[in-house]
C-alpha cells in the first residue's frame, strides 16, 4: 500500500522546510485545517530527531499565523494521533492544526479530552 502522504502532488504543498510540508487538509473539520506531515517517513512523534521536531513545530507556527491572517479564529486544537489505538489512520506523522471559532460547538470546554467521551466532562 502506497503512502498518500510521500507522494503528495507538489500543487498541495503550502509550504515546506527540511523537515516537513505543510498542507490544506483534504477533508477539513473547519475552514483553515491544515496538516504537518514529517518529510520522513515515520509513523510516531516519538521517532522524529530534534531538528526534525524544530523544523514540524516551525512550520506549525507558520501554519498558525498564515490561518490567524486568512481566516481568524478564537482558538485552536493541535493534534496528533500517534499510533492505532489512538486513532491513526495514515501511518506517516502529521500534525493537526485545526482552527477553532467561537459558537462552532454548542459547548468547547474540554477540547481534545473528548477523544475518550466518558471522562472528557470532568468538570460535572
Amino acid at each position: 500500500m502506497s503512502c498518500p502522504f510521500c507522494s503528495l502532488p507538489p500543487e498541495r504543498i503550502v509550504a515546506a522546510n527540511t523537515a516537513g510540508w505543510m498542507v490544506r487538509d483534504a477533508y477539513p473539520v473547519s475552514p483553515g485545517h491544515t496538516l504537518i506531515i514529517s518529510r520522513r517517513h515515520v509513523g510516531s512523534f516519538f521517532e522524529l530527531s530534534d531538528e526534525e521536531r524544530a523544523g514540524m513545530l516551525g512550520l506549525l507556527d507558520q501554519a498558525k499565523t498564515e490561518i490567524q491572517a486568512s481566516h481568524g479564529p478564537q482558538g485552536y486544537n493541535i493534534g496528533i494521533n500517534d499510533g492505532p489505538a489512538a486513532g491513526q489512520t495514515v501511518p506517516h506523522l502529521h500534525i493537526h492544526l485545526i482552527p477553532r471559532y467561537t459558537g462552532d460547538v454548542p459547548d468547547p470546554r474540554g477540547g481534545v479530552r473528548w477523544v475518550i467521551a466518558d471522562k472528557a466532562k470532568y468538570w460535572a
